[in-house]
């Protein structure tokens, strides 16, 4: 068990294994399933739900851990964070970023509700489609973010690309600002979506 633990491949692989295992005997030990639409609205929920998880919790990350203890950091140590540690959180931040707000778009295409949660509920006259739908739209506006001001700000501020030092500390400050902005509208776009699952 310790050298399965001692990889993250391999614990990421037993885990999977797990998790089909599982879903097989829930499969065989209660009669089966149909793999109909409920089936991929299923998988793509999971699907869903892990990548966000990987997108909060690494935003969450930078903001509650990294971006706060950085400045007690000693100098000397700055580079193993900014060279090895941020690319590698920000390559995860940013794919899982992208990957929940596309499973998300699928899973309302299959539930039927895309279109009237992208306009809000209106003219549908549902509360479960105008929750949804704040939600999503903050979800787009969160993930616009970390691709579109986030990354390239982040790229100059780390020194991926080259940059003038006080475009760098300015490139540092907005990609700051704009994280903490989707950490700002993280919970309401959770709020909205736990509310459509559950209070309608």
């Amino acid at each position: 068990m310790t050298s399965i633990l001692q990889s993250l491949s391999k614990t990421i692989h037993v885990s999977l294994a797990i998790s089909i295992l599982l879903f097989l005997g829930l499969y065989f030990g209660n009669g089966g399933f149909d793999f109909d639409i409920l089936f991929w609205s299923w998988l793509f929920r999971y699907i869903h739900v892990i990548v966000a998880i990987m997108w909060i919790g690494l935003l969450w990350y930078f903001n509650f851990v990294q971006i706060p203890n950085m400045p007690k950091i000693p100098d000397e140590q700055k580079p193993a964070i900014g060279k090895v540690i941020a690319p590698s959180a920000l390559f995860w931040f940013r794919w899982a970023a992208l990957l929940t707000v596309i499973s998300g778009l699928i899973l309302a295409y299959l539930n039927g509700y895309v279109h009237e949660a992208l306009v809000l509920g209106i003219g549908s006259g549902g509360g479960r489609s105008t929750a949804i739908g704040i939600g999503m739209w903050l979800g787009i506006i969160m993930a616009f973010n970390v691709w579109f001001v986030i990354w390239p700000n982040q790229k100059r501020a780390l020194g991926i690309v080259d940059s003038e030092p006080e475009i760098k500390a300015k490139s540092a400050k907005t990609a700051m600002l704009f994280s903490r902005t989707n950490t700002l509208l993280s919970l309401p776009m959770l709020l909205s979506m736990v509310i459509a699952q559950n209070l309608y």
